[in-house]
């Protein structure tokens, strides 16, 4: 047998199982993508269901009551709105605005109390500490009491 058709075999034996191996390493990184998207909206629910339960606790309470709490915040974080979305006036929402590869999520959590407040600045991932704090007079309406968020510096 010539060395050429023994290279030849072997080349056509190689090229067989790359071809049946590379799909798999593909589709391998695509649900590898996937997870990490669903962990992160994973992550920021349960942030937002954190926020959303001491500000809750803490409007029960009534002004001048405080409690800070740490969050995780995950990667791919664009926003977090506190109160109505986009305004930032007073509402029931915390809203995490999550990008993924088909775009942006809401990642929505309701307190049963009024909440406001200012967290734009959380867009990045890390771990952060917020002041939730019962307010008389809501700073962002002051006719209204309210639950104020902030981030800690």
């Amino acid at each position: 047998m010539p060395k050429a058709q023994s290279s030849f075999e072997l080349l056509i034996t190689l090229s067989f199982g790359l071809a049946i191996l590379l799909p798999i390493v593909v589709i391998a990184f695509i649900q590898l993508a996937s997870a990490n998207v669903s962990l992160s909206a994973i992550s920021a629910q349960q942030a937002a269901s954190k926020l959303a339960s001491v500000a809750s606790l803490v409007g029960s309470e009534g002004a001048p009551a405080k409690q800070y709490v740490q969050i995780v915040v995950p990667a791919n974080v664009r926003f977090i709105y506190v109160g109505q979305p986009v305004t930032n006036n007073v509402g029931h929402e915390i809203v995490f605005v999550v990008a993924s590869p088909t775009g942006l999520s809401d990642i929505t959590a309701y307190s049963s109390v009024n909440v406001s407040g200012q967290l734009n600045g959380i867009t990045s991932e890390g771990t952060y500490l917020v002041n939730v704090s019962a307010q008389a007079h809501c700073p962002t309406d002051y006719a209204v009491p309210c639950v104020y968020m902030s981030e800690v510096s």
